[in-house]
């Protein structure tokens, strides 16, 4: 009988293009994973529509639709409802809170587009942001960094690096498009880890 591969929960706040990183390798048979649900606290984030396109129950949980509620707890409880065994935040804006760092010790997994432990993390640096420090910086090297989070940004403990050499004429752009292109493959090698190790 085939063993039934790990569930994983997805929280994104725009298009989800980690999960559909996750979701091309649990096809091609490279993971043995499944992603169950995706929540996202944006009701107009293009990774709704790429969870129906692959059949995967989907969830909006804001503070609009759920004003009266700890958003925290109801995420955590969604999610242990589809008996998430990790969760993969693929570009969620939002601070993890207590009640799903309890819930899912050691399995919330974050990608961040530079290399860590750095001035290159905490509050504040994200996406763009980050390139363009790291240019202006002069930095030789840059890289992404897949890490289980905790209760501080960017400070939980590091699955695996991927770095890349900057080029003389780089920019904050063309640089982004190459940590978008290295995550990719370093997403897919930290599950590969981390399923593995488990």
């Amino acid at each position: 009988m085939k063993k039934i591969g790990k569930k994983i929960g997805i929280l994104a706040s725009y298009n989800g293009s980690g999960f559909e990183t996750i979701q091309k390798a649990i096809e091609d048979g490279i993971l043995d994973a499944n992603v169950c649900v995706i929540i996202t606290n944006n009701s107009t984030a293009g990774v709704i529509e790429k969870a129906k396109k692959y059949g995967i129950d989907s969830f909006v949980i804001n503070s609009k639709l759920f004003p009266n509620e700890n958003l925290d707890l109801k995420i955590a409880q969604t999610l242990k409802e589809y008996g998430c065994d990790y969760i993969f935040l693929s570009g969620f804006m939002k601070k993890i809170e207590e009640n799903l760092l309890k819930a899912f010790p050691k399995k919330i997994i974050n990608t961040h587009p530079a290399i860590l432990p750095s001035i290159y993390g905490g509050a504040g640096m994200y996406g763009h942001f980050v390139h363009e420090a790291v240019v202006n910086n002069c930095e030789k090297k840059s890289g992404c960094t897949i890490h289980y989070i905790d209760e501080n940004y960017d400070e939980g403990e590091i699955i695996l690096i991927k770095e890349l050499e900057l080029a003389k004429n780089e920019t904050a752009q063309t640089l982004e498009n190459k940590i978008k292109e290295l995550e990719k493959i370093a997403i897919v090698e930290a599950f590969k880890k981390v399923l593995e190790e488990r």
